[in-house]
């Protein structure tokens, strides 16, 4: 390990030098390390740089990371994360201060607050305490204004003067609590408790300024947001800056980026609302100065159109006249249609109307011959009749059969016509007049056969 070389103990040297003969101990001394620790007091600079304090349970060390490593980082840091990061251990020289410049740095697991705030917070919006259903409006001028924060704190003196500025006729009551250190959770709870309770306000701020995540932690405790859960009265949360979170910020019925915020959002601005009444008002002068005008111009037009009753009187009766006499011309006319229709149609019934006498006779003589029709018609059907009757029953087999003949079938219900259909030993049915039998097919015998068997 190779050190610059000390200056002689007699000589003296300036602060300057000797932050400049630290720095390059330090540099020389200690290689680039890794070191895991959690992210506070985490500050992101216009500039692009990133200052911290990466600590663990005993100590704490400060940490800057330029911009073109930041740029590199795949996440970017945050308060509260456990991470493990390689840098330069060196001294900062106008300030006498030490700490390592990050080369690079990766997440090595949250850290212990950002875990215990992470897991309340999806308790709590299991539960559907985060839900926008939940929330309720604000009034939109409240009769006085609750402010649950800590007297002394700087907080209270941005709400209190926004609130004097925008609507100085608003009382503020303020219910004292501290909002960090040990126990602060109990009695910021027990302050929203007495608020809701008293009911004397009609909107209650619970703020505090900006701070690390550890001066936040009171309100990301489950007891704050479940007394800001159970508050009859709308809640609106300013605490910290507009890049902190805290579970009080999800629960609350409104969250303001700071507390002056959060004395905007809960306050009419006086200056806007005289300036709207201004405005009414200018308007309300114009619309009447309107109204005015169109009367004016009614008005004269009516008195152009108003005239002598005596002659509006001779103007009706001269209108009613010439209506009485249109009513008659119009009422001969249409009588004179009427006698018109009336007459033609007497003529057409006149022609139209039935020979009764003649018609009875007419349907008598058709009544005559529809009898002497249908009498030919019932004999020529009946000779038919008989005909067809003769003809069925020559061609009736049953009569055949009573003569004494037979139908040969086969098993299938053929007829046999003819002696090659059938073959020896065949089974074939005989159908007879009176019922039907079997019989079995023997070939005929030969002359030959039939003379040995003669007895002669």
């Amino acid at each position: 390990m190779i050190f610059s070389p000390s200056p002689p103990p007699d000589d003296v040297i300036s602060v300057s030098a000797l932050n400049r003969l630290a720095r390059e101990l330090l540099e020389l001394g200690v290689p680039p390390v890794w070191i895991s620790g959690e992210i506070s007091n985490l500050t992101l600079a216009a500039s692009g740089h990133a200052y911290f304090s990466l600590k663990d349970g005993s100590a704490q060390v400060r940490c800057v990371m330029f911009r073109n490593a930041l740029t590199r980082l795949a996440a970017k840091p945050r308060e509260g994360m456990q991470v493990e990061l390689r840098g330069q251990v060196t001294l900062y020289e106008a300030r006498g201060e030490f700490q390592i410049n990050v080369e690079t740095l990766r997440s090595a697991g949250l850290g212990r607050l950002y875990e215990a705030f992470e897991k309340l917070k999806a308790k709590l919006e299991a539960e559907g305490l985060f839900a926008a259903e939940r929330k309720r409006a604000l009034p939109s001028h409240p009769r006085a204004i609750g402010i649950v924060t800590s007297p002394a704190a700087a907080a209270l003196r941005d709400v209190v003067s926004t609130l004097h500025r925008r609507m100085p006729s608003i009382p503020l009551i303020l219910y004292p609590t501290p909002v960090q250190g040990l126990g602060a959770e109990q009695q910021i709870a027990a302050a929203i408790r007495q608020a809701s309770a008293r009911s004397e306000v009609d909107v209650l701020i619970v703020c505090r300024g900006g701070g690390s995540i550890e001066d936040l932690w009171a309100f990301n405790e489950e007891v704050v947001a479940r007394a800001v859960a159970d508050c009859r009265i709308p809640v609106v949360s300013g605490v910290g800056h507009e890049t902190d979170f805290t579970i009080c910020d999800f629960v609350a019925d409104r969250r303001a980026p700071t507390p002056t915020a959060a004395a905007e959002l809960v306050s009419p601005s006086r200056e806007q609302l005289l300036q709207r009444v201004d405005q009414v008002q200018r308007q309300l002068e114009r619309a009447l100065s309107r109204l005015m005008t169109d009367k004016a111009q009614q008005l004269d037009f009516l008195s152009r159109r108003l005239v002598h009753p005596g002659e509006r009187l001779a103007r009706q009766r001269d209108t009613l006249k010439l209506a009485e006499h249109r009513l008659q011309s119009r009422i001969r006319a249409i009588l004179d249609g009427s006698n018109r229709r009336l007459a033609s149609t007497e003529a057409r019934l006149a022609r139209l109307f039935p020979d009764l006498g003649s018609q009875h006779r007419q349907l008598d003589q058709l009544g005559e011959r529809l009898d002497r029709s249908m009498a030919r018609l019932l004999a020529e059907c009946q000779r038919r009749l008989a005909r067809c009757e003769g003809t069925l029953t020559a061609l009736n087999p049953n009569a055949v059969l009573a003569r004494g003949y037979a139908i040969v079938q086969k098993a299938d219900g053929r007829a046999v016509k003819a002696p090659y259909e059938v073959v020896r030993g065949e089974r074939v049915t005989l159908r007879l007049a009176e019922g039907q039998t079997e019989a079995i097919i023997d070939p005929p015998q030969t002359a030959t056969q039939i003379q040995a068997e003669l007895p002669f």
